[in-house]
């Protein structure tokens, strides 16, 4: 019961040490989602731009579109797409570490699945142990029964024989 009792203590010191290097891991983890939601906010500003310089014409009388328009309109695609790429980016690390996470969790998962594997065969080990050390009490206990049996027998068969001895002394002085 007493190991029982440690098992469950060290197992929930276990678990305590998980949860702080679980908090740090979910602290990087929120940082990089907050840039990958930031460069998605950035990119809908962007597209929003874009929007306006397809509508912007500032050719003849407003009527077409100028090579300045156009060419606004593409440094604003050209934008566009770079932040695709950093949305990409960011999302892969973020991915990465989400996986990272998973295999950290996999392997303490793992490892404390050996710790406990081993404690219970150490419990089993020690019930092994302590269920011999009592059938040796018992045979011990058994035999100093037999041992007692034998020494009252003993003493008995001395107290008969000085009684006899002491008997046949009176006889013969008497």
């Amino acid at each position: 019961m007493q190991s029982l009792k440690r098992l469950s203590v060290l197992f929930l010191f276990l678990i305590s040490l998980s949860a702080s290097a679980q908090n740090a891991d979910s602290t990087s983890f929120e940082a990089q989602r907050m840039r990958v939601n930031k460069l998605i906010e950035d990119r809908k500003v962007k597209f929003g731009e874009y929007d306006m310089s397809l509508e912007k014409k500032t050719g003849i009388f407003g009527l077409f579109k100028s090579k300045d328009d156009m060419q606004k309109t593409i440094d604003i695609l050209k934008n566009i797409v770079i932040t695709d790429n950093n949305i990409f980016l960011e999302t892969r690390r973020l991915i990465s570490i989400k996986d990272d996470e998973k295999q950290k969790f996999q392997n303490l998962a793992s490892e404390y699945d050996k710790q406990v594997s081993a404690y219970m065969a150490t419990i089993n080990k020690l019930q092994k142990e302590n269920e011999k050390l009592k059938k040796e009490r018992d045979n011990i206990d058994s035999s100093d029964k037999s041992t007692n049996i034998f020494l009252y027998i003993a003493l008995g068969i001395i107290a008969v024989l000085g009684y006899l001895l002491y008997r046949n002394q009176k006889i013969t002085k008497g």
